[in-house]
């Protein structure tokens, strides 16, 4: 029924993107020759075989590649490029609207602060909106653009970056939970700091890292001040942890968007003793996150590739997301590490689940409507009307219906 020609020309947006995973294998080996950084193997083919796979054994083979693409990124002409390809690579498969997201502390070092990293990514990216606007060969393309989000992580050790070790060499006496709390604060800080003097578009807040032993309520007072700045909120949740972790983002946290959602169904998944009819539960907060519009960001490959009981792609949660009408848009997670597209994901989607014209165009609406566009409430009203146009004239040409 969609055939791919037409999933690569209707407009997109990837809303769950990580900047680190997401690099031009070349530049990779690039830069890492440029920096004298070892790598497993130089060529393409060798590190597709032995780091960025098409499957993984599990979450930790999985996060193995990001120790070498942070390590290229660690000066501003580096992050400058990587950034700036990546916007390329959007455009290229008609993804128009993009929320990139990094943590900008495992990029400081003596060259660079907080400030800087986001400087160099933003320049990066600036520099292919003006071109890839400017050579846009049909008039009625909506324009390129993008966010930047920025993310705590809810744990850290010392080896991590040079900013988390003397952040944990300074505050030794604290508690552990303490620290990574006290870390996420400053993050907030600075990225409404940078926002507001420097009019970057820093358009949100996420929280990532491991679920598993490290609540979201431990970081709730830099989401917190987030809020009362005006900063959007997404949230790392149910990815690998239950739907506890996903309602703890919600209602602590003022999470406007979840990352992942993936056990949001799941009663295997539900530890918390004092939950006892389950089912309920989850219904409840199903009914929850449908009525207020949060957008559950779906990362279907990467969640293949991370839960190894997900063998069959059918069985992902997505099926009960569209059964209970939620908000839904589909993300990368890792352009690289995933080996994936915006548009590779909807094909995926196609193929194994029941989605409709009208099902596809919410899916692709929701991704513009739920964005955390950094211009005001008109100017994204007008962006998001000139997309659904768009959309409705790329129906047209390819005979199929848009609503």
């Amino acid at each position: 029924m969609f055939s791919n020609e037409f999933i690569r020309e209707i407009p997109k947006t990837d809303l769950h993107v990580h900047l680190d995973g997401s690099l031009r294998l070349a530049t990779l080996i690039d830069l890492a020759k440029e920096q004298n950084v070892s790598l497993p193997s130089y060529t393409p083919e060798g590190l597709m075989d032995t780091v960025f796979k098409k499957a993984y054994k599990d979450l930790p083979e999985y996060l193995q590649g990001f120790a070498y693409t942070c390590a290229v990124m660690q000066d501003p002409d580096s992050l400058e490029r990587v950034s700036y390809e990546f916007a390329l690579d959007n455009a290229a498969e008609g993804v128009y609207y993009v929320e990139v997201r990094f943590a900008p502390q495992l990029h400081v070092n003596d060259q660079m602060d907080i400030e800087t990293v986001i400087s160099s990514v933003n320049r990066g990216l600036e520099r292919a909106k003006k071109e890839i606007n400017k050579n846009k060969k049909d008039a009625d393309m909506p324009d390129f653009e993008y966010g930047i989000i920025v993310c705590n992580l809810r744990m850290f050790m010392g080896e991590s970056s040079p900013y988390y070790k003397k952040i944990m060499d300074a505050l030794s006496w604290s508690p552990r939970k303490e620290i990574f709390a006290q870390a996420s604060l400053q993050l907030a800080r600075a990225a409404i700091d940078i926002r507001d003097r420097k009019g970057y578009p820093i358009v949100g807040f996420d929280l990532a890292g491991a679920e598993h032993g490290y609540p979201a309520i431990d970081h709730m007072e830099a989401f917190h001040y987030a809020h009362r700045n005006f900063m959007k909120k997404t949230v790392h949740a149910g990815e690998a942890y239950g739907a506890e972790s996903i309602f703890q983002a919600i209602t602590a946290l003022h999470a406007d968007r979840i990352g992942h959602g993936y056990l949001l169904f799941s009663k295997e998944a539900l530890t918390n003793p004092e939950i006892t009819d389950k089912e309920a539960y989850l219904k409840k907060l199903s009914e929850y996150i449908a009525d207020r519009r949060i957008t559950i960001e779906v990362c279907l490959t990467s969640n293949r590739q991370t839960n190894p009981g997900l063998v069959d792609i059918s069985k992902h949660s997505l099926r009960d997301m569209l059964k209970h009408n939620l908000s839904v848009t589909l993300c990368t997670d890792n352009r690289l590490v995933s080996q994936t597209t915006v548009s590779d994901e909807i094909e995926l989607a196609i193929k194994n689940f029941e989605i409709s014209s009208s099902t596809l165009r919410n899916i692709i609406v929701y991704g513009f409507k739920r964005s955390f566009f950094p211009g005001s409430y008109v100017q994204k009203r007008n962006y998001v009307r000139g997309v659904i146009d768009y959309y409705e004239k790329i129906c047209k040409k390819h005979g199929i219906a848009s609503k």
